[in-house]
């Protein structure tokens, strides 16, 4: 469907957990608290919303978290996805941690694309980002992943951690990989960091590769701006939401692991699905004797009625979506919340 600006709303960031199993202090630092497991969707809420997303015209779904491979189930997810008419393209953004364990069950489910997120490739910057010593774990199934006839792409914060952007960058030369470099955005504790400038990256990367030409090929369904470097098997992208303002083309939906469905980063605008999903009126629990939760749910993800509900929220809320966000004057920013609780 079309926004109230006549943008093609056809891409949904889906989180489906809040948890991670590293320590990003950019992201989701020691001391930060994850919500109650009763308070996070459960996959059947998360497929009734992209089955209503679907209908309204989403058409590409990016899995997230937290990290997305620590949800028991992950793997189910992308499978109850992929088999919603009308769905394309189901990919998925992770750390690397777990998806040596993950990779082969991810294919069976029909993933269409991994994006693996990594900042540097120096051992001890990497444990001072993550507070974990990963760096050889994720290094190993990205040659794995990169052996795979899907695209992988790799995600780095623009962030100067060791003046290090440019091995990063030379992952595309070693491997059949998009190296994307993103520009940090003003939200929980990226506020604490500041982004490289996205104009002056491209021209360090024009000096440093004389041969690079802008790349008009197809890559995926978000914003990324590509670039062609001689002798480089993968290409390099730059994300700039500060620098390179693409409100304009703003194709997306955010669904929070609670349920809850933003239409821009930097508002708190929204609406919240899952009080929808669980009547919340209506809604009834008991407590197992393990002390754990047992909810019990009105519907079910293909009930009508349901469906009519979710898509009449979600189409409201699209059409009061922002014509822009505010990241260049904070002051205005209404979001609080932190990255890991909006989703990757």
């Amino acid at each position: 469907m079309n926004d109230s600006y006549g943008r093609t709303i056809d891409y949904m960031r889906i989180s489906i957990t809040d948890r991670c199993n590293l320590r990003c202090k950019y992201c989701m630092p020691y001391g930060v608290e994850s919500v109650e497991p009763r308070d996070i969707l459960t996959l059947e809420e998360i497929q009734a919303v992209a089955m209503a997303g679907a209908g309204l015209g989403i058409r590409h779904i990016k899995v997230t978290g937290g990290e997305p491979l620590t949800r028991k189930g992950c793997c189910q997810m992308v499978r109850m996805l992929k088999s919603i008419p009308g769905i394309e393209k189901v990919t998925i953004t992770t750390n690397g941690i777990l998806l040596g364990r993950y990779l082969e069950e991810l294919v069976a489910a029909g993933i269409d694309g991994i994006n693996i997120s990594l900042d540097t490739v120096d051992r001890d910057t990497y444990r001072e980002i993550t507070g974990y010593d990963g760096l050889a774990e994720v290094i190993e199934v990205l040659e794995r992943a990169a052996s795979l006839p899907i695209p992988i792409k790799i995600n780095a914060v623009s962030i100067d951690f060791d003046g290090g952007w440019a091995s990063v960058a030379e992952l595309a030369r070693k491997y059949p990989v998009d190296v994307r470099f993103i520009e940090m955005m003003p939200i929980g504790y990226g506020r604490n960091f500041k982004t490289l400038n996205h104009q002056e990256l491209l021209f360090e990367m024009e000096k440093r590769y004389p041969g690079m030409q802008p790349d008009s090929r197809v890559h995926g369904f978000g914003p990324a701006v590509y670039y062609q470097i001689p002798g480089f098997q993968g290409s390099i992208g730059l994300i700039s939401a500060i620098h390179g303002k693409f409100c304009g083309d703003c194709n997306r939906v955010r669904l929070t692991s609670q349920g809850h469905l933003k239409t821009c980063l930097c508002f708190e605008d929204g609406v919240d699905l899952r009080k929808i999903l669980r009547e919340e009126e209506g809604e009834s629990g008991s407590l197992r004797a393990n002390g754990h939760w047992q909810w019990r749910y009105q519907s079910c993800p293909d009930d009508k009625a349901l469906q009519q509900r979710l898509t009449a929220a979600m189409s409201q809320a699209i059409q009061l979506k922002p014509a822009a966000h505010c990241f260049e004057n904070p002051e205005y920013i209404t979001e609080v919340h932190n990255m890991v609780d909006i989703g990757g």
